[in-house]
C-alpha cells in the first residue's frame, strides 16, 4: 500500500489535503475537518454539488468561531448544534470541537483503487479520540466517510452537516428523502426579526408529509422544490421509518443531474433540512447566503445541542431518540456516504433508491425513469 502526505494547500482561504480518484475530487479543511468544495466527474462534465459560502477566505468580525470561518460543504459534528448551553460541565463549541479543532493528517493510503485520506482529532471536552476517514473508490459515484470515535462514554448527539448549493432560480431542485413517519419544525423561533433573521414556517408544528408543511401565516407550503421562500431561514427535522438505510436526494432537471446522501438510520435516526435563503441579515450571512439546502443527517434534537439533545424534548417525547450512547470499551463507527452522477433529459424527482448489486444503485424518478450509480452500500454496515 502506498501512504503518502498530500501538500497541505490554501482552497477558498483553508489550509486543506486533498484526494482524488479517477473521477472525484475531495479537499478537507485542517481546521474543522469540512469536506469541500468536492468534484465529480471528468473533463468538462464536471458536478460540484456543495455549497461554499460567499464569505469564504473573507476576514470575519472578531469572535467568529472556525466553523464559520472555514464553513463549507459537509461536516461532521459531535456534539450536533449550537451547544449554547453546557451539559455536566461540558462546554462545547458549536458542532463540536470536531468542526472546530485543528486536525492532524495521518496520510493518504491508496492501494487497489482505493484513496483513503485519514485525519485524527483528540478532544479535550470530553476526552477521546475522533479517527476521521474520507475513501474514494476508483470508478464510483459516492464519497465515503467514517468518523470512529473512542474513549467516550455517555449520551452524545452528532450527525453530518452536508449543504447543497442550488441554481439561482425557484424550484430548481426537486427533493425527496425515503419514507419518513414524522416531521417537525423547530420547536421555538428560529430566527428573531430583532437580530436580523426571519423565519416562514409555522414554530413547533408536525407534519407527515413535505408538500404540506404548516406556515407561520396559515396554510402550508411544499418543501419539495427549493430553492424557495426567499429572504427566510428556516429549519425541519424528518425521522425515517425502520429500513435497510435511508436516503435523502436533490435531482436538478435542468443542470442535468441528482445530488444523493445514504446513511444507517439506526446510527444516524433523522434529517434536518435547513433551509437556508437569505433570511440573516447579521454578518456574516448579510442577507446574501442563499440558495442552500443543508441536507443534515443526525441524531440530534435540531440543532440545539447536547444539552436540549439529552434533556426530554419533543421528538424523544414522541419515541424518536435524540441522542447515542458512547462506551469507552467500545468504539462507535459513524459511516455515511454522498454521491452524485448525471441524468438523462427528463429525469425528475427521485421516488426511489434500490441496490441493484455488490457496488450498485439504481435511482429512479416519479415517472419510473433510471440512473445507474456505483455505490457499496456494504460500507454502511446497516445493522451490524
Amino acid at each position: 500500500m502506498a501512504k503518502k502526505r498530500p501538500p497541505l494547500t490554501e482552497i477558498h482561504g483553508e489550509p486543506s489535503w486533498g484526494v482524488a480518484s479517477d473521477g472525484i475530487q475531495a479537499w478537507v479543511t485542517r481546521d474543522g475537518g469540512m469536506l469541500g468544495p468536492v468534484s465529480f466527474g471528468v473533463g468538462k462534465k464536471v458536478i460540484e454539488p456543495l455549497s461554499v459560502p460567499h464569505f469564504a477566505g473573507q476576514p470575519l468580525e472578531k469572535g467568529m468561531p472556525v466553523l464559520i470561518r472555514a464553513l463549507r460543504g459537509d461536516f461532521f459534528c459531535l456534539p450536533f448544534g449550537g451547544n449554547g448551553n453546557p451539559w455536566r460541565g461540558e462546554t462545547h463549541p458549536p458542532h463540536g470541537e470536531t468542526a472546530n479543532a485543528r486536525w492532524k493528517l495521518e496520510g493518504v493510503d491508496s492501494s487497489n483503487g482505493q484513496h483513503a485520506l485519514r485525519m485524527t482529532l483528540k478532544t479535550k471536552v470530553r476526552s477521546g479520540q475522533v479517527d476521521k476517514t474520507i475513501l474514494l473508490r476508483d470508478g464510483h459515484d459516492a464519497i465515503y466517510q467514517q468518523h470512529r470515535i473512542s474513549g467516550m462514554s455517555g449520551a452524545m448527539s452528532m450527525g453530518h452537516h452536508a449543504m447543497v448549493k442550488c441554481p439561482d432560480r425557484e424550484g430548481s431542485g426537486l427533493f425527496s428523502t425515503s419514507a419518513i413517519v414524522q416531521g417537525f419544525t423547530s420547536p421555538t423561533p428560529f430566527e428573531n426579526p430583532e437580530n436580523g433573521g426571519y423565519s416562514a414556517l409555522k414554530v413547533n408544528a408536525r407534519f407527515k408529509s413535505l408538500n404540506r408543511v404548516p406556515l407561520a401565516t396559515g396554510g402550508t407550503t411544499d418543501l419539495r422544490s427549493y430553492p424557495a421562500r426567499r429572504g427566510f431561514e428556516d429549519m425541519v427535522m424528518l425521522v425515517h421509518k425502520p429500513a435497510p438505510f435511508a436516503w435523502n436526494a436533490m435531482s436538478f432537471p435542468e443542470e442535468r443531474y441528482v445530488f444523493f446522501t445514504l446513511k444507517d438510520p439506526s446510527v444516524l435516526r433523522n434529517t434536518i433540512l435547513w433551509l437556508s435563503n437569505g433570511g440573516r441579515h447579521y454578518a456574516p450571512w448579510s442577507g446574501k447566503h442563499t440558495n442552500v439546502l443543508g441536507i443534515e443527517d443526525v441524531t440530534a434534537h435540531f440543532a440545539d445541542g447536547l444539552a436540549e439533545s439529552v434533556r426530554k424534548n419533543g421528538v424523544s417525547e414522541a419515541g424518536y431518540p435524540t441522542t447515542q450512547k458512547l462506551s469507552k470499551r467500545t468504539p462507535s463507527d459513524v459511516r455515511y456516504l454522498f454521491g452524485a452522477v448525471r441524468t438523462p433529459a427528463g429525469f425528475g424527482r427521485v421516488k426511489s433508491i434500490r441496490t441493484t448489486g455488490a457496488d450498485s444503485l439504481v435511482l429512479i424518478d416519479e415517472d419510473g425513469k433510471q440512473v445507474a450509480a456505483r455505490v457499496d452500500v456494504s460500507h454502511l454496515q446497516v445493522g451490524s
